[in-house]
């Protein structure tokens, strides 16, 4: 993707309700936050626990993510473990799941990572 299209998919993704959410306009449940990212319960939990761990910029989601932003992806992935730590569900095990397009399931248009645990998932999940 070119840097101005990748410019241009970072800043749709920043009117988003997760856009909203990092700008303080909506309230979250949050469970964790630091510089980066933050995560917060979903409102449509598809397990006993299922929070939703998203960068604080907007990008689109993972077809967007650029060259510059691998540290960030890593970051997300190590919230999300954080996530399951403190959420109880590290030890007896964890998904994460990112949906990329409308195939997939996404629905908002800002990467975000689905931690899902609390009971035992099936395969394949949909």
């Amino acid at each position: 993707m070119s840097d101005a299209g990748a410019q241009a998919r970072r800043e749709q993704s920043s009117d988003t309700v997760f856009g909203a959410i990092v700008r303080g306009e909506i309230p979250a449940d949050l469970v964790y936050e630091d510089d980066l990212c933050l995560a917060f319960r979903d409102l449509n939990p598809q397990a006993p626990v299922h929070v939703l761990v998203i960068p604080r910029e907007g990008i689109a989601g993972l077809t967007e993510a650029g060259e510059a932003d691998p540290a960030l992806l890593g970051h997300l992935l190590q919230a999300a473990d954080v996530v399951a730590q403190r959420e109880g569900i590290a030890e007896r095990g964890w998904r994460v799941v990112i949906n990329v397009g409308a195939d997939a399931g996404q629905t908002v248009n800002h990467l975000h990572l689905h931690v899902l645990g609390g009971r035992a998932l099936s395969w394949p999940p949909g």
